[in-house]
């Protein structure tokens, strides 16, 4: 699993599918969220406003695991 560091209180789904250069751009976004290969802490997630908290794990089918987390002071 991959720990990715965040230096906000939270990310958008969205935010983090192109920070992780699963996507490029909002169209690549919508495409891969409507084929349902994305789970947020187990559960299917179509929204691409979703926010993701420190501690949340993002499972993007073919792409691995993923875990957000806080950036230590």
């Amino acid at each position: 699993m991959e720990k990715i560091t965040i230096t906000t209180p939270y990310i958008t789904l969205g935010q983090f599918l192109k920070f992780i250069n699963i996507a490029a751009s909002g169209g690549e976004i919508k495409a891969i969220l409507a084929e349902g290969l994305i789970r947020v802490d187990g559960e299917p997630e179509t929204r691409r406003g979703k926010k993701l908290y420190p501690g949340q794990k993002v499972n993007i089918e073919g792409s691995g695991t993923f875990e957000v987390e806080h950036a230590k002071d």
